[in-house]
């Protein structure tokens, strides 16, 4: 049997403690947050809620769900869905396109449209001229969010250099087969690259999900999607001034509606772990 020196077991012994530390440190949020959702107006009021629900109730949750409050609220679930959707969709298109001409050694100004996309990460015209050219081409509506922020620079040179990455005989072979351009993507480099569109997508998918700045300036108020209305709730929690006869504190609305929204990213992101893994470093390391 293996023996271990001294600092070989100190060092164990002080990374597990830090691991677990980390853990419970992540971990507290989330149960406080389920314990504020369910816990009784009094003891949310007087502060006795540290970790753990006191007086379980659930009618902060039930009236989000299907009470009064029920409409506004999956109003804006449904908006941020569609926002997600459709806009994941339409910038995973994007960048598949534009990875996949920029891996391209024939493409015209190869150099120049490289150096134009990443000019873009690094300057920018400023916040208000930004906003001033959103409401001049009219991203003031659902289609228009999903346009207006149709892909980023960053994600498209990641994928161009996974696509670099691929070896070449296959797709010179599947060339001499007589496959196309198009054919070469959709059959080489699309299912050789799970891990980097896998990643990609979550990237995406987490920036649509989460937006709230530009949605809260450029869309009404019937299409704001969730987190333009969660900040809503949490200002009404937050504002010492509110009265309610509600059976539940504005706290526990404001609670019940952080976790309800975050259901969705919970439920999917075990199943993209996988090529996320693999795929943080994506173009990372080239041949």
């Amino acid at each position: 049997m293996k023996r271990h020196d001294l600092s070989e077991v100190i060092f164990k012994i002080l990374a597990y403690v830090l691991v677990t530390a980390f853990v419970l440190t992540t971990l507290y949020p989330f149960i406080y947050s389920i314990s504020m959702a369910v816990s009784g107006k009094v003891a949310i009021d007087t502060g006795q809620v540290v970790l753990w629900p006191v007086d379980i109730q659930f009618y902060a949750v039930s009236d989000l769900i299907i009470g009064v409050r029920a409409r506004s609220f999956w109003i804006s679930y449904t908006n941020t869905l569609f926002y997600t959707f459709y806009g994941t969709a339409f910038s995973m298109l994007i960048s598949i396109f534009a990875a996949y001409a920029l891996s391209r050694k024939n493409l015209v100004f190869k150099r120049q449209i490289g150096f134009l996309i990443v000019f873009t990460m690094w300057f920018s015209a400023g916040l208000i001229p930004t906003y001033i050219n959103y409401r001049e081409l009219l991203v003031n509506n659902r289609w228009g969010i999903i346009y207006g922020f149709g892909a980023q620079a960053f994600n498209i040179l990641l994928l161009r250099n996974y696509f670099n990455g691929i070896s070449r005989e296959i797709e010179e072979a599947a060339i001499v087969d007589g496959a196309n351009d198009f054919q070469v993507l959709t059959n080489i480099y699309l299912p050789m690259s799970k891990s980097a569109l896998a990643t990609i997508t979550l990237f995406y998918a987490l920036n649509r999900w989460n937006g709230y700045f530009w949605n809260m300036r450029l869309v009404e108020g019937p299409e704001h999607p969730l987190q333009v209305v969660l900040r809503g709730i949490a200002s009404g929690a937050a504002d010492s001034d509110v009265q309610t006869n509600y059976p539940y504190s504005e706290y526990s609305l404001a609670y019940a509606a952080i976790i309800l929204s975050i259901i969705p990213i919970v439920v999917i992101y075990p199943y993209l772990q996988k090529y996320f893994a693999r795929g943080v470093n994506v173009g990372g390391v080239k041949e």
